[in-house]
């Protein structure tokens, strides 16, 4: 009697048999290569949805590919567990940020369970626990120590709903706030950040990654690299000690076309420039400013603002006198707060030129153009003009010429500048792990000691925000004692941004339990760098790119810690499920569970559908028809091998048939892992058992083979449907465990397709010969035939009447 499938039933079964054998428990002590697969860990918001299965499930069928082929496989998982929306539900919710963060987690891990995977819970990250957060706070003494962690007042992005700061690659679609959307504006205060900027450089080098173009185009576009000159000019201004300022261009030819010059509203010396019948409409312009975002502040469609500070700067190359203005397009953040106008060469000084009236002077001209009226500006290369003894140079030999210039006569030099600003730290909230810094009024800021680390957080504060750290007001925190001079001191009351702690998290994963150390280096250079990281593309200039400082930076403090450059050596980015006609997310209300497909119809089912849904880098929409489809398909492979196979009569060409498709898939699916294309694999597994279907009906296979097929089946299965497989496998009584078994292999000859001498015909006269696959059908060997040239040439102009196609024979084509 053949059994039903009952996926439940198979798949408790299974996953609390591999729990209690540790089957999926991994060591350093194997001598299999290792292969360290990691998916971007989760943040703990609540149930997962199907949106986060297609991030997991398919990575889990890869690592699973990768341990049958003979490696030591690290496929680890945990939880991002500090941050704003788990203090936001929790003050929605009137509950403890902690205990909404651990029933999150718990949920969580239950459902990731219910998937199948060969996560290793043994080495399971937490970010929120003591244990974790303990090694986020001795990163920081390490940064802080070298001279990369520092604190500064400076204007910050702030959220007025969240109430805290963000970095600015958290203000996103127009100066709102990626968490709640709320509209961001500026506040000074003191922040601690990191010098990421001191790895400008490095980080634009991505020369041995494997990773998608756009996400290191990303990088290399927020780092944003620029090569000129720093030229200096002369300050003009009553009672001003300071003499001269210095501004960056990229364009030192057109230094001659200068006619005014731009300063940040924020540059400090704004109010020492500003004259006193120019005070108060200059303070209300900085007013309007701050309440500006800096997206919103260099858009090239918004309209041109300023204020003339009534002083002049002197251009030091031709003596000129220029004024100074002030408008929100410049921004402090880069280069040196201070732009030089030059409104016949970059659009917005032309527009600012044309809104105020100031003189538009060309420097820079095409030879037939040169002498006419500047219409608008021009960016390109041409021939100096109106340049005095630079007239008539090339534009790019101009530029070599103004900078030897300013170097020889000191009032400049050729330099390099970043876009890129330092991370930014600092948060004003109760939910992350503690800045582990005092400060004595004797001793000024003091680091905690190593030994006294971690610093708890108080699990009794008020988190609510205020505007200020809750911490602040948590008396048993905030007061304590120099760990220098014993005196009384106060703790810092910011929390570390949650980046900080998910910028190490995959080095945790190589020892868990270490407590000497965040890890343990013997087996942190075993796993590590990451052999291939997946996860989305939204961490572009987030996550990858912090993760890549944090590895550079603790590699140059001890590189008996760190002997690596990159943390992660492949990156993979999957697409995104569609439900409804949007990317499946919470706070859209489209998401779907995957708790009520897992009962019905099976884990399996939901990996399986996951991964034909469309190539993993694009995604697809979501469709119940199409995961039924899945489940009838997954039925039909139980049916076939629990049916069992009697042969009749043998016939060797369909036995040199299957043999053939047998190599012929284990070589695609292989190929087909080995890429992501788990949508092509899973096309042809079910080609495979459409195939073995009308082989068992007809019955005119070896028995042998057939087994042979069959196993074949299971093992190519396994990775993509560990209970089912795991199940039949079992039930033919091979040795446990399917997924011990080593991934099939093939032979080259036996996967080759047959060629047969396909003939092409027009009007039914021989006109070419093609070698094809002799599996070949209509469809391809018809696009086949009119990529032929000598078939081109017949038919063109003619009127094609039809085709006709004899499978295996002929292509005839009817033309008028």
């Amino acid at each position: 009697m053949v059994h039903r499938y009952q996926p439940r039933e198979i798949e408790n079964k299974w996953q609390e048999r591999w729990d209690t054998d540790h089957l999926y428990e991994v060591g350093e002590s194997s001598n299999l290569p290792k292969f360290y697969a990691l998916t971007m860990l989760p943040y703990t918001s609540g149930d997962l949805h199907i949106g986060h299965w297609y991030a997991m499930a398919p990575s889990d069928v890869y690592a699973r590919f990768k341990r049958m082929q003979g490696f030591n496989v690290l496929h680890p998982m945990g939880f991002d567990a500090f941050g704003l929306p788990a203090e936001n539900a929790a003050i929605k919710h009137g509950i403890h940020p902690y205990e909404w963060t651990i029933n999150n987690i718990e949920k969580m891990r239950r459902q990731l369970k219910s998937m199948g995977a060969i996560y290793d819970w043994n080495r399971e990250v937490i970010s929120c626990h003591p244990e974790y957060y303990k090694w986020t706070q001795w990163f920081f003494l390490k940064f802080y120590q070298a001279g990369l962690a520092y604190r500064a007042k400076a204007p910050v992005n702030w959220c007025p709903n969240c109430k805290t700061v963000l970095a600015n690659e958290q203000v996103v679609g127009g100066n709102l706030c990626e968490r709640c959307g709320t509209e961001v504006n500026k506040k000074d205060l003191e922040q601690w950040f990191l010098k990421i900027t001191q790895y400008a450089e490095e980080l634009l080098d991505f020369s041995d990654l494997i990773w998608p173009e756009k996400i290191k185009t990303m990088q290399k576009n927020w780092i944003g690299k620029s090569e000129g000159a720093e030229i200096s000019f002369g300050l003009e201004c009553e009672g001003l000690e300071q003499k001269e300022i210095k501004v960056f261009t990229t364009r030192p030819d057109t230094i001659f076309g200068v006619t005014f010059f731009l300063l940040a509203p924020e540059n400090s010396l704004v109010p020492q420039l500003t004259t006193p019948d120019h005070q108060e409409e200059v303070a209300e312009y900085i007013s309007w400013c701050r309440r500006q975002a800096d997206y919103m502040r260099t858009s090239m469609d918004r309209e041109k603002t300023g204020a003339f500070l009534g002083s002049y700067a002197i251009n030091k190359l031709n003596g000129e006198k220029v004024p100074i203005w002030i408008t929100d397009y410049v921004l402090p953040s880069y280069g040196t707060g201070a732009v030089m106008g030059v409104p016949a060469h970059d659009e917005r000084d032309f527009e600012f030129a044309r809104k105020f009236h100031l003189p538009i002077r060309p420097v820079i001209a095409l030879p037939e153009h040169a002498g006419n009226e500047v219409l608008q500006a021009y960016d390109g290369q041409g021939i100096m003009i109106n340049s005095g003894e630079f007239n008539g140079l090339s534009s790019e030999r101009g530029y070599e010429a103004v900078c030897d210039l300013i170097e020889k006569r000191g009032f400049g030099k050729r330099t390099v500048t970043y876009r890129l600003r330092d991370w930014l730290i600092s948060r004003q909230r109760y939910w992350g792990a503690p800045i582990p810094v005092v400060y004595c009024p004797k001793c000024g800021t003091v680091p905690v000691p190593e030994e006294d680390l971690p610093v708890l957080l108080p699990p009794n504060a008020e988190f609510r925000p205020t505007g200020e750290s809750p911490l602040k007001y948590c008396p048993e925190f905030v007061n304590t004692t120099c760990p220098i001079c014993s005196g009384p001191a106060q703790r810092e009351t910011d929390t570390l941004d949650t980046f900080m702690c998910s910028s190490w998290y995959y080095l945790r994963y190589s020892s868990t339990r270490a407590d000497a150390g965040p890890f343990d280096i013997q087996k942190l250079k075993y796993w590590l760098p990451v052999d291939l990281y997946t996860g989305g593309a939204e961490h572009a200039v987030m996550h990858l790119f912090y993760s890549r400082f944090f590895i550079k930076a603790m590699r140059d403090i001890d590189r008996n810690l760190i002997n690596f450059d990159e943390p992660f050596k492949r990156l993979f980015n999957q697409g995104i499920i569609a439900y409804h006609g949007g990317k499946m997310s919470k706070s859209k209300g489209n998401v779907i569970a995957p708790d009520k497909y897992v009962s019905t119809m099976g884990a399996d089912t939901v990996r399986a559908y996951l991964m034909f849904i469309g190539p993993w880098e694009l995604g697809g929409g979501w469709s119940d028809r199409g995961i039924r489809g899945i489940s009838r398909w997954l039925n039909r492979v139980w049916n076939l091998v629990e049916n069992g196979y009697s042969p009749d009569v043998v016939d060797e060409k369909a036995k040199k048939e299957l043999t053939h498709i047998i190599h012929k898939t284990i070589k695609k699916t292989g190929e087909d892992m080995e890429n992501l294309r788990f949508n092509t694999m899973l096309a042809c597994l079910m080609e495979f058992t459409n195939h073995l279907s009308k082989v068992q009906e007809d019955r005119n296979v070896p028995d042998d083979l057939w087994q042979e097929a069959i196993k074949c089946l299971l093992l190519l299965l396994a990775p993509t449907a560990p209970h089912i497989t795991e199940e039949l496998w079992s039930r033919r009584n091979y040795k446990y465990s399917i997924h011990n078994q080593p991934w099939p292999k093939f032979d080259a000859r036996l996967a080759e397709e047959e060629q047969i001498t396909l003939a092409i015909q027009i009007n039914g006269k021989l006109r070419d010969k093609v070698l094809v696959p002799a599996s070949i059908r209509e469809a391809e060997a018809t696009e086949l035939v009119w990529e032929r040239t000598k078939i081109k040439s017949y038919t063109k102009g003619k009127e094609i009447l039809k085709t006709i196609y004899v499978p295996g024979r002929v292509v005839n084509i009817v033309i008028k």
